[in-house]
């Protein structure tokens, strides 16, 4: 992965925090009203990837935000959609409020506190210990709010954290909401076939 600076990186990921958009239009409008949002959006965004990939329109700011892999192919805020959108329609309420925020602030705070203080590198990636260990403690910390089950807690940051330093060539934008979400639901169900 080509090298950007931990001040783009910072602008990159700021964007991401339109996922508290995305929770507060669930909590007070609803799942459908939330769905239509994103499909809306997705089908801006897709617009403007058109532009920029098969038109070769270069935008303003938004260009310089790209990582080098980026600028050939489909930008991560598409795959943050997507990953939001399934998220919002297959998982109940707060295992997908979850997943999008940990998406969010777990991947940022994998991603700047490893480019800030990332010593001990553990992955062929380049991926550090201490950039996994910040986003471990951020996705349990957000888990244990809105999930409030200790065990299933603890396995959706696990998941989260492992899929964000383990997946390369596949976005973790779409497989940290998808996978984390889906084995919080299984987790779930494993607790409620054993009566526990």
């Amino acid at each position: 992965m080509a090298s950007i600076s931990f001040a783009n990186e910072l602008m990159r990921k700021g964007i991401h925090f339109t996922s508290i958009l995305i929770i507060l239009v669930y909590a007070f409008f609803g799942k459908q009203e939330t769905q239509t949002l994103l499909i809306i959006y997705l089908v801006l965004i897709l617009s403007i990837e058109h532009l920029r990939l098969d038109r070769g329109i270069k935008l303003p700011v938004f260009h310089i935000l790209l990582r080098q892999k980026e600028k050939a192919g489909i930008g991560s805020h598409v795959y943050f959609t997507l990953g939001a959108l399934i998220a919002v329609s297959v998982f109940s309420k707060n295992i997908a409020f979850a997943a999008i925020l940990m998406t969010t602030f777990g991947d940022m705070s994998a991603a700047l506190i490893g480019k800030k203080f990332g010593k001990i590198r553990i992955f062929a990636n380049g991926k550090s210990l201490e950039g996994c260990i910040a986003e471990f403690i951020v996705d349990l910390f957000i888990a244990v709010l809105l999930i409030q089950n200790p065990f299933v807690s603890v396995f959706m940051a696990f998941v989260a954290t492992y899929v964000e330093t383990t997946f390369v060539k596949i976005d973790d934008n779409i497989v940290i909401p998808v996978f984390s979400g889906a084995f919080a639901e299984l987790a779930f169900l494993l607790l409620l076939h054993l009566g526990l």
